[in-house]
């Protein structure tokens, strides 16, 4: 399956490459873009991103798979990210994770049969004072409770 970039995401590249002069520089940024186009990190889009930073595609797949944010296999339209460190963990967050899967259905690392929620649990998302938190797609949630995850779900509806 090969993967290009689309015209306008050929174009946020072209301003991208005056920000960042050193091509290897542009690793992360062209992985956001590639994502953001197409969902996840679909097959081809290593090598695509290799060509354009002037690197390996192992190196650009070792960038992909450090960091959480990016997707390797497609997710729900609503991809929901549970905190899983130890002061989320304290505040509630197993109770939180617990609602989660009797609502939607589905465990940790599983997308919901219609293909509109993933659920994943991740490492810190920056927000350990206000725990418990997730996050859905790009908008964070904290101190949550199972009423306020209920009204945020109803709000996905």
């Amino acid at each position: 399956m090969s993967f290009a970039f689309h015209d306008q995401t050929l174009e946020k590249i072209a301003a991208l490459r005056e920000r960042y002069p050193q091509p290897q520089a542009l690793v992360l940024p062209l992985l956001w873009l590639a994502q953001e186009q197409e969902g996840w990190l679909k097959p081809g889009v290593f090598e695509a991103v290799a060509a354009l930073a002037e690197t390996a595609p192992m190196e650009v797949y070792r960038v992909a798979t450090f960091y959480t944010m990016f997707h390797l296999e497609p997710v729900g339209t609503y991809h929901i990210q549970v905190c899983k460190t130890l002061s989320c963990k304290l505040c509630g967050q197993a109770e939180i994770l617990a609602a989660l899967e009797a609502r939607l259905g589905i465990g940790v690392g599983e997308t919901t049969g219609d293909g509109r929620f993933t659920l994943s649990e991740v490492e810190c998302l920056g927000a350990c004072g206000c725990g418990p938190m997730l996050q859905v797609n790009e908008t964070n949630h904290e101190n949550l409770t199972v009423e306020k995850l209920e009204r945020i779900l109803e709000g996905l509806a």
